[in-house]
């Protein structure tokens, strides 16, 4: 009879430190584990099984309503859908990679970096999702055809390789100087979810009159900011581990919280969106300019490459450091033992 042998599970001063999250005392997987162990572990109560499954999960719910929608909207001869048809492929991106990343982080401190480095590139490209919808359904009326209007998805763009770079780089300080690493990581996500979110802000709170289109979108990205927000808290907090380490080790930790966050917000950012592209459809068509295949696949193809670019630096740019790093101790080694001879 075949029986499998569930993978072992560690307390914090047994993996390498590079493996530490903060208020979390055991439930670590071994840091050295093959791509097999890595599966079987998300089957097993570990402190990143939940953090598999709350992304892996909602990747299927998102693939399911993007079928279904796509028997609503004709995708592949109406322009006017084509920003919401790229903004839709990167939302079933953002939480696939991320369940990819937390499952097969172990395998290695070097798989650790790489599997986290495509994380962020897949949150920064869903960064550029938003603006891609934002930009084509959700501008107030008054802002349409207006200079933000017509270099906000070139920006967002921009953005999103800026938030790669932070974002990866910050793991390269995460022993030496972790307040600085964490900086640099929160601020590369919170500046473009602030751009993206210029147009959404001044029309729920600073927009009045009738050309502001108070429809019955506003409820929903009400609630997506409210959602949001709650995800930067508890990314940024650790709470509530920090404040009672090893309680929280397996179920309720910050991480955890923060991936159902993040998921029921985009839930609510994806049903305003379609509300804002129905209900906006005649006025947006006559007025606003059409997506074009350049301004919308072809932007968001250049985006795709170019953070996959910035990733494969950043990886070989880790690997070259430690290679560098044990030649270096190699070289001392050698040299202290022809002294002591």
């Amino acid at each position: 009879m075949l029986t499998i042998k569930l993978p072992q599970i560690f307390r914090i001063h047994q993996v390498p430190r590079i493996f530490w999250e903060d208020g979390i005392i055991s439930g670590y997987r071994h840091p050295k584990s093959s791509a097999l162990d890595c599966i079987l572990s998300s089957f097993q109560m570990n402190n990143e099984t939940i953090n598999i499954w709350t992304h892996f999960l909602p990747t299927w719910y998102f693939l399911w309503r993007f079928l279904m929608l796509s028997y609503c909207l004709d995708f592949w001869r109406d322009t006017y859908s084509w920003p919401f048809l790229a903004y839709m492929g990167l939302v079933c991106l953002y939480p696939f990679t991320s369940s990819c990343a937390h499952t097969f982080s172990t395998m290695s401190t070097h798989a650790r970096h790489i599997c986290y480095f495509l994380d962020y590139g897949s949150l920064s490209l869903y960064s550029l999702g938003c603006a891609f919808t934002y930009g084509a359904y959700t501008m107030p009326d008054r802002w349409v055809n207006g200079p933000l209007h017509h270099y906000f998805v070139p920006v967002a763009t921009f953005n999103s390789f800026l938030c790669t770079i932070l974002s990866c780089y910050s793991r390269f300080l995460e022993l030496e100087c972790p307040p600085l690493s964490k900086t640099l990581r929160t601020a590369a996500f919170v500046y473009p979810f602030i751009f993206d979110n210029i147009p959404l802000f001044y029309r729920l709170f600073f927009c009045f009159g009738e050309d502001c289109t108070w429809n019955d979108a506003i409820a929903g990205y009400f609630y997506h900011l409210f959602f949001a927000l709650l995800t930067g808290f508890l990314f940024a907090s650790h709470l509530p581990e920090r404040l009672a380490p090893g309680r929280f080790d397996y179920i309720g930790h910050s991480h955890q919280l923060f991936h159902i966050c993040a998921v029921v917000g985009t839930h609510f950012q994806l049903e305003a969106v379609l509300c804002d592209l129905h209900l906006r459809r005649d006025w947006l068509s006559t007025n606003a300019p059409a997506a074009t295949f350049t301004r919308t696949f072809a932007t968001l193809g250049t985006a795709l490459l170019g953070n996959m670019v910035l990733i494969a630096f950043f990886t070989v740019t880790l690997l070259r450091s430690s290679i560098t790093t044990v030649t270096l101790q190699s070289t001392l080694s050698e040299a202290e033992q022809h002294k002591e001879k």
